[in-house]
């Protein structure tokens, strides 16, 4: 079988060993290949930050790799895109109080959208990524179901994908576990075969905390338990604090263990109270993407409410005009503002949303209404 029958894909490269192989199966496998990296970082972009995905570093190490295994390499300006769609979002998420998830709206908006449109220009069947993802044929049609290491599973950022993308989405290593990518980077002579992973965002230089500050600036305020409505400490900008959170809290009465309930950035107050307090019987999801027909979806799923958090058993209520409401059998600790909900059968992903507010405190504890500090 040619190349060209056997189709044309544009592999995502982002100088890492995932996608490095990614390249190489592919055109082992008889695809005509093209690599590309999406430039993203600024030209100003710190010296710390040269060692992270998609990098300048890296975007030489990947084109070092389609070199080896002899593909044409490109690199693609999606500066403005990236700014747009990613870096203002997540800024604009964290000063009204969520956790935003950029790897999410990346996957969404820009490699399975800007880049799809991308691939279709340069005549390519097919966008090709490294993510830990199983694409299975369907009774209904392509299915993306969780990935053969469970350490490693990506399907969580990959909610958000447009339904008619997905038949044009391959993911080469899903199925496999990371130790067999590594020797089969090895087997290839690729110089990625024994690169560290990048756990940071990629565009932040260091801790997301001084990335805010620099970009967010912070102003000092109370922090208030929830349960006497008592001022106990000083935060340094609410803007910086997350549901769920223990740490840096800036307590005065240390004895209590005291945890993130809800951040208000309007008046610049951070609630703390037990960890039962951040327990939650539901939630409310906008901003929903399903990747089957609506009335094919379960009553009963599991979801995740963060992407290491065990999935947990769910009924879905009230779908429909962009939302739904989920029921959890157990409630679930830290459901936060900005985070993604994910719904799976079994592996299979079947879509998810934005995390709009949290439903039913397991306490049953409302948030007290706080006086103006003079």
């Amino acid at each position: 079988m040619s190349e060209r029958r056997k189709g044309r894909v544009l592999a995502a490269m982002s100088g890492g060993v995932d996608s490095s192989v990614t390249a190489a199966l592919l055109k082992e496998q008889g695809y005509e290949v093209i690599g590309a990296m999406m430039r993203f970082w600024p030209d100003n972009k710190p010296e710390d930050c040269f060692n992270t995905c998609c990098s300048p570093d890296a975007a030489y190490e990947a084109r070092r790799v389609a070199d080896q295994i002899g593909i044409p390499f490109y690199l693609l300006d999606y500066r403005e895109v990236f700014e747009v769609e990613i870096i203002q979002p997540f800024l604009e998420g964290y000063r009204r109080g969520e956790t935003p998830i950029p790897c999410v709206w990346c996957n969404t908006r820009v490699k399975f959208d800007a880049l799809l449109k991308k691939a279709r220009m340069l005549g390519c069947d097919y966008v090709a990524t490294g993510h830990y993802v199983r694409r299975v044929e369907g009774p209904q049609g392509i299915e993306f179901h969780r990935g053969g290491d469970p350490r490693k599973d990506q399907t969580y950022f990959l909610w958000g994908t447009p339904r008619e993308a997905m038949p044009h989405i391959l993911f080469p290593v899903g199925h496999m576990q990371k130790p067999e990518v590594r020797r089969l980077a090895e087997r290839f002579g690729l110089i990625t075969a024994k690169k560290p992973e990048s756990q940071n965002i990629c565009f932040v230089p260091g801790s997301v905390r001084a990335f805010l500050e620099e970009h967010l600036g912070g102003q000092p305020g109370p922090v208030i338990d929830l349960e006497t409505g008592e001022v106990i400490g000083e935060h340094a900008g609410a803007q910086f604090y997350t549901v769920g959170q223990r740490k840096g809290l800036g307590l005065w009465k240390t004895h209590l263990e005291r945890y993130v309930v809800e951040v208000r950035p309007q008046t610049n107050e951070v609630i703390v109270g037990p960890r039962e307090a951040c327990q939650w019987r539901g939630l409310e999801a906008r901003e929903i993407n399903l990747l089957l027909d609506p009335e094919t979806l379960p009553e009963v799923v599991t979801a995740q409410v963060r992407y290491r958090q065990r999935p947990a058993r769910a009924r879905v209520r009230e779908l429909g005009a962009g939302r739904f409401v989920l029921e959890f059998d157990e409630p679930q600790f830290a459901v936060t503002r900005g985070q993604s909900v994910v719904l799976y059968d079994g592996d299979r992903l079947l879509g998810g949303g934005v995390i709009h507010r949290p439903l039913g405190n397991a306490l049953g504890l409302e948030v007290p209404a706080v006086q103006a500090l003079g």
